[in-house]
């Protein structure tokens, strides 16, 4: 279980904190879902979260166990917006195993298989790839990692509508095995898979919905 109190987060260049009272509660295998404007510091907290940002105040703990940024890197996997702008293997296989040197043929197939990639080539681009396909493979990439929290950000942006209902679907689905955490402007899209909802304005979160275990 992820859990937050009072995190805050303040840098120096800002007049204003961008993050001020996050304090939140996300069940193990669960889909946890925040919405807000842009600008609201969605990302920002997806960033402290994934261990790139050392927040100024609060804490993140991990069943009942206090995280500093180290801890978190391990822990949690982040799926940037347009991800597939970060590729850098020159074949799917090769984006696979960036960092991965030692990966067995069968644990990529067994992940490929979880995210609906079973059948691609190996030795595809990864931007020959359809931008469903790139957003799977880039979801490929930190399940390899076994990450204890998947993080998501704006993972249906710039899609269409058939694709986007697609990622919808296997974000479902991959909450059953993992604890996951998706942000976006745009909550009609999971409210049908979302097990927790807030709303993040003003660099405070607020609970807006929780479904009952």
């Amino acid at each position: 279980m992820l859990r937050t109190q009072n995190l805050a987060y303040h840098p120096p260049a800002t007049t204003k904190p961008i993050l001020r009272d996050v304090t939140m509660q996300l069940r193990e295998k669960s889909l946890g879902l925040i919405v807000g404007a842009s600008g609201a510091g969605k990302t920002t907290l997806l960033e402290i979260l994934a261990g790139f940002v050392r927040w100024t105040a609060g804490r993140v703990y991990w069943l009942d166990q206090p995280l500093d940024p180290d801890c978190l890197q391990q822990l949690s996997g982040l799926v940037f917006q347009f991800p597939e702008r970060h590729f850098c293997g020159s074949t799917v296989l090769e984006e696979l195993r960036l960092g991965h040197m030692n990966l067995e043929s069968e644990r990529i197939e067994q992940v490929l298989h979880s995210v609906g990639l079973r059948e691609i080539s190996l030795d595809t681009v990864p931007h020959d790839l359809s931008g469903g396909q790139q957003r799977r493979l880039a979801i490929a990439v930190q399940l390899l990692r076994q990450p204890s929290l998947l993080l998501m950000d704006e993972p249906t942006a710039g899609l269409d509508w058939s694709m986007r209902r697609q990622i919808i679907d296997l974000i479902g689905k991959l909450k059953q095995e993992w604890t996951v955490l998706v942000v976006s402007h745009e909550p009609k899209e999971f409210m049908a898979i979302a097990d927790d909802l807030w709303h993040l304005e003003g660099g405070i979160l607020q609970q807006n919905y929780r479904k009952a275990p």
